[in-house]
């Protein structure tokens, strides 16, 4: 089911460049290296965002405590500053950062870890 393929990992077939009459070639079969290829491709991908989100903005946060301390001290409103309420983004940041993963764990790298799993017990 391609609906959680990425776009460059399509499991159409093909057009066999070496065949005479331009016939298309099959589509791997499940369990082949390109499922695993694929998977590794979408747990890479998981990695790398969920990482990113959480890690981007707390150096985002520490490089402007280090270098734009007159930004962070700016006041909102109250006793609360602009410093303070960006320390306080940091866990819904994070929480989001999770429900990213998760949701795109659930959407790309399950459905392709279970087809392989499938393929390697119908063996």
């Amino acid at each position: 089911h391609p609906d959680y393929l990425l776009p460059w990992q399509s499991s159409e077939t093909a057009p066999d460049p070496d065949s005479p009459n331009g016939a298309d070639t099959p589509a791997p079969t499940p369990g082949s290296h390109s499922d695993l290829r694929r998977l590794r491709t979408a747990y890479r991908m998981l990695r790398r965002t969920a990482a990113l989100t959480a890690l981007g903005y707390f150096v985002v946060f520490l490089l402007l405590s280090g270098y734009a301390k007159e930004l962070l001290d700016r006041p909102l409103f109250g006793g609360l500053n602009l410093g303070l309420a960006l320390g306080l983004c940091q866990l819904p940041v994070t929480l989001l950062a999770i429900r990213l993963y998760e949701r795109t764990a659930r959407r790309t790298v399950d459905p392709l870890a279970a087809r392989l799993r499938r393929a390697g017990a119908a063996r």
